[in-house]
C-alpha cells in the first residue's frame, strides 16, 4: 500500500507546480491578456464566424497533458474571438459585464489563496470584508444599520433570496398562495417571475400594474388595485419596482410606491440590478429618490461598478429577516457556529461553498476611490442623454422616452415599407458589420432598437462611430 501511495502522491504533486514552472505559466497568461488589452480598442464588438467555437471539441478532455501554448491558441480561436465581446467599447447592446483590470488581479489572489469566505469561523477577515462592502451598499441607499446583505452571483440569484426573504417574514404557506398577489409592471426582469417559480410562488396572483408613456408604474394604479384586491378578499403581498429596466431604462417612482406599501403592511422589493449605483452620481440622485423606502434591494457591481461577470448584491432592510430564511445548523459545523463577531455570508444565503468575491471589489474601490466610478457613470449617463439628443436632430429617426440613466430607445421611420421589418434589417446590419453592437426590443408591438451605455471603455468617440455607423448602413438598406 505504500508503494502505491507514494506512486499516486507522484503523479498528484504535478498538481503543485514549482515556481519556474508557475513563472512561465504566467508569463504566457499575462502576455495573452496584455495582447487582448493593448488591442481591445479595435477588436471587433461581435465577431460571426463559420464555426462558432466548434474546432474547442477537438480537443476533448483526457489523460495527457497539453502545452499552453496550444491550449491559448485554442482560448483564442474559439472562445475570445467568435460571438460577443463583453469587454468591448462598443457593447451597446445589453447591460454589459465590466471586467475592469484591478478586479481581475483581485479574483487572482482570492483564487491563490483560495480564502473560504463562507463562515466568519473559517476566514474572518473575508467575512469582516463582505459584510463591510454590503454595509457601504446599505449607506449608499440609505438603510438604518439594522440592515444587512450578500455579494452574490447576480441578480438572479439577489432577487431569488429577496423574494424568499419577502416569503418567510409574511410566514406565507403553500395554502395561502392561490389568494397572494404580487404587484409589478410588464417591465420587470424575467428574473423575477424565475424567482418567484423557483421560490414556490408560481400559483400566486400576478398582477401587472399600467405604466406611464415613459414605462414607470403609475401609482395611483397600483393603490387603486390593491385597495380592490383587499376588497374581493385576496391578500395583496408583494410590490416590485425597478430602478432602470432592462428594455428603457426607466425608473418607478420609488418614494410613491414606497409610502403605499407601507401604508397596506406590504413588502416592497426593488431590482436595482441595473441602475441603483447610479445613486452615486450627482446626476441621478433625485430619480432614484425613494431607494431607502424599500424593504429589500439588488444592485450589481457587475454591471454598474463595471465589474467582471459574477457580481451581485442582495440587501434586506431588516437582517432578521434575510437571516431567517438562510441559516442553519449542521453537526460537522460545530466549532464555527459559536463566533457572535459577524454575521457569515452562508447565513445570509443558498450558499455555503462561496467564491471570496469581495475582494474584485474592495481592491479597486481601495486603489482607485470612489470618485472614478461616480464619475464614470456620470459621463455614462451624459453619453446617452447626448445620443437622445443628436438622434432628435437626424431626419427619420424617432425617440423613445428621455432617458432616465443610461438606456435610450430609437428607431428609424422609413419613407417606405414596414417599419418593424426595416428596424430588424438596421439591427441585424450593425451586429454583422461587428465594429459595435446594438440590441433591440418590442415596444407596444414597435421593433425598437436599445442603446445601453455602461462599459467603462465607452467615450464620446463610440457613440459618435454608432451615429456614423447607423446612418451608412440606413443608406445602403434604403437603396438595396
Amino acid at each position: 500500500m505504500i508503494n502505491k501511495i507514494k506512486e499516486l502522491e507522484k503523479s498528484a504533486l504535478l498538481l503543485e507546480p514549482q515556481a519556474s514552472q508557475r513563472t512561465e505559466l504566467l508569463s504566457k497568461i499575462i502576455k495573452y491578456s496584455e495582447n487582448f488589452l493593448e488591442n481591445i480598442y479595435s477588436l471587433p464588438s461581435y465577431n460571426f464566424t463559420e464555426g462558432k467555437g466548434i474546432s474547442l471539441l477537438d480537443s476533448p478532455i483526457s489523460d495527457e497533458p497539453e502545452d499552453i501554448n496550444k491550449l491559448l491558441q485554442l482560448l483564442k480561436d474559439n472562445v475570445d474571438t467568435p460571438g460577443l465581446n463583453p469587454a468591448s467599447r462598443g457593447h451597446l447592446g445589453y447591460i454589459p459585464g465590466g471586467g475592469i483590470y484591478h478586479s481581475a488581479l483581485a479574483d487572482f489572489l482570492a483564487d491563490v489563496t483560495n480564502r473560504y469566505a463562507g463562515v466568519f469561523f473559517a476566514s474572518p477577515g473575508a467575512v469582516r470584508m463582505e459584510n463591510m462592502l454590503t454595509s457601504w451598499m446599505t449607506e449608499l441607499i440609505g438603510y438604518p444599520a439594522t440592515s444587512a446583505g450578500n455579494l452574490t452571483s447576480g441578480g438572479s440569484i439577489a432577487n431569488l433570496s429577496a423574494i424568499v426573504s419577502a416569503r418567510d417574514a409574511f410566514n406565507l404557506k403553500a395554502k395561502d398562495f392561490e389568494r397572494t398577489v404580487i404587484y409589478m409592471t410588464s417591465q420587470a426582469h424575467h428574473s423575477i417571475d424565475k424567482a418567484i417559480r423557483i421560490a414556490g410562488l408560481g400559483e400566486c396572483i400576478h398582477k401587472f400594474i399600467p405604466v406611464d408613456e415613459n414605462y414607470r408604474m403609475l401609482p395611483a394604479q397600483l393603490q387603486k388595485t390593491i385597495t380592490e384586491d383587499r376588497k374581493a378578499g385576496l391578500n395583496p403581498w408583494l410590490v416590485i419596482a425597478a430602478a432602470g429596466t432592462t428594455d428603457v431604462g426607466a425608473v418607478d417612482p420609488l418614494e410613491e410606491i414606497g409610502a403605499i406599501s407601507k401604508a397596506n403592511n406590504l413588502w416592497f422589493h426593488i431590482d436595482g440590478a441595473y441602475g441603483a449605483f447610479f445613486i452615486l452620481t450627482y446626476l441621478c440622485k433625485d430619480i432614484l429618490k425613494g431607494l431607502s423606502s424599500s424593504d429589500s434591494i439588488i444592485m450589481d457591481p457587475h454591471k454598474s461598478l463595471f465589474l467582471p461577470y459574477g457580481s451581485g448584491a442582495v440587501l434586506v432592510k431588516d437582517k432578521l429577516k434575510l437571516l431567517e430564511s438562510n441559516h442553519y445548523q449542521a453537526n460537522y459545523m460545530q466549532d464555527a457556529m459559536n463566533s457572535k463577531d459577524e454575521l457569515s455570508p452562508a447565513d445570509l444565503s443558498p450558499e455555503l461553498s462561496k467564491h471570496f468575491r469581495g475582494l474584485r471589489l474592495w481592491l479597486p474601490l481601495k486603489l482607485l476611490g470612489v470618485k472614478p466610478f461616480r464619475d464614470a457613470l456620470e459621463e455614462k449617463v451624459l453619453l446617452t442623454r447626448y445620443f437622445y439628443e443628436r438622434m432628435k436632430e437626424i431626419d427619420g429617426f424617432e425617440v423613445g422616452p428621455y432617458p432616465d440613466l443610461s438606456v435610450a430607445t430609437y428607431r428609424y421611420i422609413p419613407k417606405q415599407g414596414d417599419v418593424n421589418n426595416f428596424n430588424a434589417k438596421l439591427v441585424q446590419a450593425v451586429q454583422q458589420d461587428g465594429r459595435l453592437f446594438i440590441s433591440s426590443t418590442m415596444l407596444d408591438g414597435k421593433f425598437t432598437l436599445r442603446l445601453a451605455v455602461l462599459s467603462f471603455r465607452t467615450h464620446i468617440d463610440t457613440i459618435d462611430q454608432l451615429i456614423e455607423i447607423l446612418q451608412e448602413k440606413i443608406k445602403i438598406l434604403t437603396n438595396s
